[in-house]
């Protein structure tokens, strides 16, 4: 993108995430109906108002889209520009009244993640960049982590993941663990530095991942798939799995989490 696009760009993306945090007033989490679509994911009236605000606030002529909550069809694989959103990521954060959910916004150009923002409207947190204009968290510059070994690091975990057991085979990892729910926020904290790596070895959706995946790329930092490097605007919008963090981190991470590879869609 141009300088002038890349305003555009994030600008759209930063009006979008503010009418998103406006119609999160109108509800309250932890006191808002679900109900469940096929694979027992919730969903609920601000999902779904959400999605249709989003929709509103940022696609243009030409541009695709790729939304959790929206039916999605094959017109948006050959646009140049495509919008990757989740409306609500931890959506069972939201219906249990845990502060960890988020508004997921992404623009993929040419199957590349390139601009993205991500809100928090519990805790009031905004984190917003492109590749162009590097990332920022509640307006101020931010950046990927520096450090260079994973001793010591703060690794985000899935809330979800561990209450399965599934990080029980990391519990003497030389890292600090933190459960979180939404993978988007944690993407998201990583990007800004307040964390140093997250990880899932379980399948996820582009829409959960591609705003993260654009702001650690805009903030220096580096995520990709379980196999390599992730592809977007895919005909299928599932990737294997995720590993993300500050730069310096990569080779070490790729290494110690090899072994446990083979646990991918179980």
């Amino acid at each position: 993108m141009g300088s002038s696009s890349d305003q555009d760009i994030v600008g759209r993306i930063r009006c979008a995430l503010e009418a998103a945090s406006e119609i999160f007033t109108r509800y309250t989490s932890g006191k808002i109906a679900a109900e469940y679509k096929s694979g027992h994911d919730p969903v609920t009236a601000a999902d779904r108002e959400i999605d249709a605000l989003l929709a509103k606030k940022l696609l243009r002529e030409g541009e695709g889209w790729l939304s959790e909550e929206s039916v999605d069809d094959d017109r948006r694989l050959p646009c140049a520009r495509v919008w990757v959103v989740d409306p609500l990521d931890g959506t069972r954060e939201f219906v249990a009244g845990i502060p960890e959910f988020s508004v997921s916004i992404a623009l993929v150009e040419q199957g590349l993640p390139v601009a993205g923002g991500i809100l928090n409207p519990a805790t009031g947190e905004t984190f917003l960049g492109s590749v162009g204009s590097g990332v920022t968290y509640n307006g101020s510059p931010a950046s990927a982590s520096r450090r260079t070994r994973l001793e010591g690091a703060l690794v985000l975990a899935s809330r979800s993941e561990v209450a399965r057991g599934e990080w029980q085979r990391f519990q003497n990892a030389p890292f600090k663990i933190q459960a979180m729910g939404s993978v988007a926020y944690k993407l998201a904290r990583v990007a800004a530095g307040l964390a140093d790596v997250t990880f899932t070895l379980t399948p996820k959706h582009e829409w959960d991942v591609a705003a993260g995946a654009a702001l650690l790329l805009s903030a220096g930092g580096f995520v990709e798939s379980l196999e390599g490097p992730l592809a977007w605007n895919q005909k299928r919008p599932k990737i294997s799995g995720l590993i993300a963090g500050g730069p310096l981190l990569r080779d070490e991470l790729s290494g110690f989490l090899r072994p446990h590879m083979s646990v991918v869609g179980k």
